[in-house]
């Protein structure tokens, strides 16, 4: 092959890149807006203030209240209203957090253990964080905004793949030109120099993100990959099963279970089974059930779930995705028989499959949950997002030409090449709502006239 034909090629196949770079993100960018932006504010949510709202502190000593006695003054906050989660956290400076749920309507009520006394009573639907997780997951479209979502986080690798392709350095610039931007520029070249500069850095942190959403979502990520990944109720050995799985104790749009356990059965109570852990003759309540948790292991804030019918269990649970601890692997889960007091299952960072604990660890990064440290790279990580997508925006207007959709044309009877093929069909085989997608654009491409698409043979802009 001529030197003039692998020019040729190269210069095809660039364009061809390109084009579907621009494809890509045409769609993506107000998903990659709005997920930045309700980033910032989940963090917000929970460093600032907690999953389940304002922090309140409480006097540190003095006599306190049993927790039967906080939940009762919990749910007498919410008439009608019954008990379903308790939230005892580490500080002993800190009040008890209790959720009520009242007509499906889940109430935050925050308890001072001295007296007790209600401090605060929120519609959970009300916090900062509830409100910008259900933006950052559905769009508050359900399952409509979900498949919206995960069609952009699929054509977010898309444009992350045709981005890192355009980016290596070509026509004589060296890496190291392509590593520093040179911000002195003006007007576009400018706003190109920061696009692909700061699209390199954070592609990799961006791949991770999208690809830990992309196994939160309805299709990929529940009936495919998390299905195949959760955890084997078999593990239980001792235990009967309810038809209900964990991901009954998600609270509304919120997740609150670790991925791995979603849609695993939950142990039922009513039998003799499980290993000892009530002493015989105790009386199983919050207090007990609280005790036992402390002295099993549970050394910082830990949840309990309550039962909501004759066969639930309690449930105690820590885990850094619900921001119980700073360090994944000590996540654990214990389901407690209602009546006996029976440990009917244990389960712990180890028993997660790999892909469980990949997310066990990702969600938790994904969130911030993991100290000061994540917070900051969370925030610079969103803020960076923020500025490569409008600096995006800002080059295609710059360059649009005037009552056109300004997409870069392909050379003139172009083909489509190879590696862009090959590209789009592991991107459908592997995520198919994408992969939709991707044929949707693929049609209308075509469909195009060709004065419209084709430019003539020419070096490709650098």
């Amino acid at each position: 092959m001529t030197a003039r034909s692998d020019a040729l090629v190269s210069t095809r196949l660039y364009r061809a890149v390109r084009r579907w770079h621009f494809y890509a993100g045409l769609y993506v960018i107000p998903f990659l807006l709005v997920l930045a932006c309700t980033g910032l504010i989940m963090v917000y949510g929970n460093s600032v203030e907690t999953f389940l709202g304002a922090k309140h502190y409480v006097s540190s000593g003095g006599e306190r209240a049993s927790c039967e006695a906080q939940s009762q003054a919990a749910v007498a906050a919410v008439p009608g209203g019954a008990l379903k989660l308790m939230v005892v956290p580490k500080e002993s400076d800190r009040a008890t957090v209790f959720i009520v749920n009242d007509n499906g309507k889940d109430n935050v009520v925050a308890v001072d253990p001295h007296g007790p006394k209600v401090v605060d009573t929120i519609v959970k639907d009300d916090t900062w964080f509830y409100w910008a997780d259900n933006i950052h997951g559905t769009l508050l479209l359900g399952d409509l905004g979900d498949r919206l979502i995960e069609t952009a986080a699929g054509l977010g690798i898309v444009l992350i793949l045709t981005g890192l392709y355009m980016w290596w350095p070509r026509n004589g610039r060296s890496l190291r030109r392509v590593l520093v931007p040179n911000l002195g520029m003006r007007g576009r070249g400018f706003w190109k120099e920061l696009h692909v500069s700061l699209g390199f850095y954070i592609s990799a942190v961006l791949f991770f993100f999208l690809l830990s959403g992309l196994a939160w979502t309805g299709v990929w990520g529940t009936k495919i990959v998390q299905a195949w990944s959760t955890l084997p109720a078999a593990k239980y050995d001792t235990a009967s099963l309810s038809d209900k799985t964990h991901a009954s104790m998600n609270h509304g749009a919120m997740k609150e279970v670790p991925w791995a356990l979603e849609q695993t059965p939950m142990p039922m109570s009513g039998s003799s089974e499980g290993a000892i852990g009530l002493p015989m003759g105790t009386p199983v309540n919050l207090d007990t059930v609280a005790g036992f948790a402390r002295t099993d292991g549970f050394t910082e804030q830990f949840r309990i779930n309550v039962p909501q019918d004759d066969g639930g269990v309690y449930t105690i649970s820590a885990d850094s995705m619900d921001g119980d601890t700073h360090n994944p692997f000590d996540d654990r889960t214990v389901h407690i028989d209602r009546y006996s007091g029976n440990v009917l299952a244990d389960i712990r960072f180890a028993d997660y499959s790999l892909p469980g604990k990949t997310m066990a660890a990702g969600i938790a990064l994904h969130q911030a949950n993991l100290g000061w440290w994540n917070t900051a790279l969370n925030v610079l990580f969103c803020v960076s997002v923020i500025t490569m997508a409008l600096s995006g925006v800002v080059m295609w207007w710059k360059r649009r030409p005037a009552g056109r959709l300004g997409a870069p044309l392909y050379p003139k009877n172009h083909r489509t090449p190879f590696a862009i093929t090959v590209i789009a069909l592991v991107v459908c085989v592997i995520f198919p709502l994408t992969g939709i997608a991707i044929v949707g654009f693929a049609i209308i491409d075509f469909l195009l006239p060709r004065h419209l698409k084709e430019a003539g043979l020419q070096p490709a802009e650098a």
